[in-house]
Parts: C-alpha cells; structure tokens; sequence
C-alpha cells in the first residue's frame, strides 16, 4: 500500500475547494447522524511528524464542540496494560449523539510498539479487528485515514519542528527512530495497513506532502464516507436481509437435564463451608500475587439463588480486591453506547476481581425475549460475546459463568416466601410476576445461550438452585477447581519460559 503509493498522483479532488466550505459541510452531517443515532469514529493515523494535528484540527474546527471529541493515544499507560489491548479504547468509544476522531488509531500500538512478529500482530489483529467490526456491526461509521509522507518530507518536518518552542512535546523518540530507518518502518507499516484493511472499513491513504490539500482531502473523504454511510445503515436498519445463522459451540447440557433432586444436608454444608471459603480466599489473594484478573458472571432463573452464592463465595476475601455490580436496564447514558461498553469499562485491572450480578447475557436474553433488541441484533451478539470473553482469556484473565436454575414450582413457592415475609419483599417486583409468564420462552433463550456460549476458555457451570446449600457449595466448589487449574497452567507456562531463557 505505502510501498506502491505514488505521491505524484494524490488525489485532486478536492484541490479548488476552501477548507471553511468543507468544515460546514461536514458540520451540517454532524447534525445529520445525531439525528439518526449513528455514531462516528475517525482514525487519524500516519508516519510521526506528518501532520497529523494540523488535520485533525480542520477536521473539527467547525463541527459543534459540545458533540465531537478527539482521543489521543500513544503508548499504553500502566493502568492500560494491565488490561486487554482493546480496553482502553473500549473506554473512549463514540456515544450515538458523538463523533469521536482518534488521533493515532486502534492499530498505533502495533505500528509502533509491539514486538513485531506474525504471531503477535495476528493476535493483535484479531482482537482489534474484532472491536471494530462489533463497532461497524452496531451502525458507527468508522473512517481511517492514514497520512503518508516521503523519507525527505519527514526529516524536513522534523527539523522544522526542532526549532519551535515546543519541539520537545511535539517530538518524541519515535520521531527520529522512523526518520533513521524509514524503509525498515515502511515495511511494517506496510504489513500492518494490508492485515487491517477491510471491505467494510477500508484505509484511505492521503499524501501529506502539502497538509492543505491533505487537509482538504481527509475533510472530502470524511464527507463522501459519512453520506454513504447514513444511506447503507438506513438501509439496513429497515431491510428484511436473512438473518445470521446459528452457530453451535461445545455441547452442553440443556436445562431439562439438571438433576433438581441433588441436596446438601445443612450439617455436611456448615462442616465445608469455611474451609471452602478460606481456600476461595487463599487462591484469590494467589492470583492477585500472579496478576491475573478474574471476571465472573452470575445468570439463572429469578429466585434461583444468585445473591446468596455470590454472598457466601466472597465471604473471607479481602474485599479490597473484588466489585460485585449488580446489572439493571441500561440507564439513559449507556443507551447511548454499544450494549458491551458498560461492562467493558467495568473489567478488572490484572489481580483483581469483578463479580457480575446478572451480565451481557441481558442481551440474549431479556432483550430478546421481551422483544427490546432487534432479533438481528441479539443473534449477532453470541459471537461477539465469544469474542469479548476470547480477549480476555488471551490476556490471561480467568472467566467463569455460574447459570443457577430451578424448576418453575419452586420459583413459585419463593416469590410467595418473599410476598410473605416482610424483610423480603424487595426482592419481589411487577417485573419478576411478568417475566414468570414468558418462563417457556425464557427456557428457550437460555438453552440457546448456554449452547452458544459455552466454550473451553469461558465455561459455564450449570448448577441446580433448587436445594440452596447444594448450589452454594456447587459455586464455591466449581470456583477453586477453576482457579486452582488456572494457576497450575500458569506456573506450567513460567516454567517452560524459564527453561527457554536457560
């Protein structure tokens, strides 16, 4: 792509038109898809001292401040790296009212940053590839530009850039370590561009030899993209399209095949339960000495038992290490957000744990069955959850999923405990009674659910709700073995790294 490029023949389109017009045009479109909740998201990347702030400038310089924001991204932070690679920019994602311009893209890491090799630019690929077709997915616009320059036009910017005031925040080390092996980094470049060009989000490489025209240029094309934009997601917003097909995972035990008649005598469960505990908490403490996250996420039947497991498993962990969030309707702002990111910005920093009280899964369940999200949406979400708990494993963190379920006459007999006893009663509401006379069809969307979601790196542990101390020694039980295996592959995999070194 760079390789090949020619700067003799850049693109004229836009030569005779004025900056000023192209601002207002873009700024009349900006108005456009807050209309029609469609977030934008520009990628500004490119070789350092290319001009990159100079056309990122006129790209917003009329657009309405209050509605646009501009993201800069350089090396990660500690605090970033001690997530997934996508994590942070999960965190700066465009709301449906905003358009988001990045200054150094998703993909600035592995231009720049990461070890370059195939296998770690596949991994890195895949995992940002991904965030950006989820993004593309839920109708967000998203635009990359990448500024290119000549081995001479850089070294003469840099030069420039020595003499201002304030070459020494304008300059960094990347600056020279790509003017002093250009072609090394075109290379990769090169190899970067082609692995992430895609049919749905292309790169558009403008010549920055002369930032005025390349200025006029990123504002035509942003203009040109965002037209076509709004016209292909209005189509498919109200297009009949066959929907996605189904695709199963690992084999799992549907629902129907829970043995309800296991129990645990409350003597068996209080001679375990401590020591249970006092282990959860010892291996907790042990993973947080090894940093590595631990995301867990409690679904199942209303009334199954999900407060009481999760109240019991915490008990003797510290509780410096660990959130619990309980999950409700998304509130007005995160509706304006793709349905991971509240989640996303809630995952724990390597050595610590986030426990969900009710998680994504919403998605593809009370959303689907209450009929909240379209059915194109919901069917697209199994791959992207896959997907989501793929990345985080691949980081190293643990994720376990607890589904407790109970047969629908004990459900019954709870909700009237709860009717009954007046320190109870909030745990009852109008919704629980609604949603018990959809429970076929919430059988269903949970069979589907656990087919589609169980996988090896992210389980689901399946457990009867319907004798409480049996499901609670289940979670504790299933908890440390996880745990337990986690760590022991850990140190197997330090191992063989230190015998390598040797």
């Amino acid at each position: 792509m760079l390789k090949d490029f020619k700067f003799d023949k850049v693109d004229q389109r836009y030569v005779n038109f004025k900056r000023s017009d192209l601002g207002e045009q873009l700024d009349r479109l900006q108005r456009i898809v807050q209309r029609l909740d469609i977030p934008v998201l520009i990628l500004v990347d490119g070789w350092e001292s290319s001009g990159k702030g100079f056309v990122i400038n006129d790209l917003t310089r009329e657009l309405d401040p209050r509605y646009v924001r501009v993201e800069v991204f350089e090396g990660a932070t500690e605090e970033e790296m001690r997530h997934t690679s996508v994590w942070r920019f999960w965190r700066k994602i465009p709301s449906r009212r905003e358009m988001v311009v990045y200054d150094r893209s998703f993909y600035y890491q592995v231009f720049n940053h990461d070890e370059r090799t195939d296998k770690k630019l596949a991994q890195r690929v895949q995992e940002l590839l991904a965030l950006e077709k989820m993004l593309v997915d839920d109708d967000t616009i998203v635009i990359k530009l990448f500024l290119n320059v000549t081995e001479e036009t850089q070294a003469n910017n840099i030069k420039q850039l020595e003499q201002s005031t304030r070459s020494q925040f304008l300059l960094s080390d990347e600056d020279y370590a790509q003017a002093k092996d250009y072609a090394s980094h075109q290379k990769w470049f090169d190899k970067v561009l082609k692995a992430t060009d895609l049919p749905y989000s292309p790169w558009h490489i403008i010549a920055a030899e002369d930032l005025k025209l390349a200025s006029k240029t990123a504002l035509g094309l942003t203009i040109e993209l965002i037209t076509a934009g709004i016209e292909q997601i209005t189509l498919r917003r109200t297009s009949q399209e066959d929907l996605p097909t189904h695709e199963y995972y690992i084999d799992q035990p549907k629902l129907d095949d829970v043995d309800l008649s296991l129990k645990l005598s409350e003597k068996e469960y209080d001679k375990d339960l401590e020591k249970l505990q006092k282990e959860a908490a010892n291996l907790v403490y042990e993973c947080y000495t090894h940093d590595i996250a631990i995301v867990l996420a409690f679904e199942g039947v209303d009334a199954a038992g999900k407060g009481g497991a999760i109240k019991r498993l915490t008990r003797h962990i510290d509780p410096r290490s660990y959130k619990i969030y309980g999950i409700n309707a998304p509130n007005q702002i995160e509706r304006l957000f793709h349905y991971l990111w509240r989640f996303q910005i809630e995952l724990p920093q390597d050595g610590d744990m986030v426990i969900f009280d009710r998680s994504w899964y919403g998605r593809v369940l009370v959303e689907r069955v209450e009929g909240l999200t379209p059915q194109r949406d919901w069917q697209r979400a199994y791959k992207e959850i896959n997907q989501m708990e793929k990345t985080l494993t691949d980081h190293g963190s643990v994720v376990m999923k607890f589904f407790l379920y109970i047969d629908e006459d004990e459900q019954a007999k709870r909700f009237q405990d709860r009717l009954n006893e007046p320190e109870k009663n909030y745990k009852i509401t109008t919704e629980d009674w609604r949603n018990r006379k959809k429970w076929d069809e919430y059988i269903l969307a949970m069979n589907e659910m656990l087919d589609r979601t169980h996988t090896e790196n992210a389980p689901w542990y399946i457990i009867s709700g319907q004798d409480k101390y049996h499901a609670r020694h289940q979670v504790l039980k299933y908890f440390i073995q996880h745990l337990k295996n986690t760590l022991a592959k850990n140190t197997q995999k330090a191992s063989k790294m230190k015998k390598r070194k040797e």
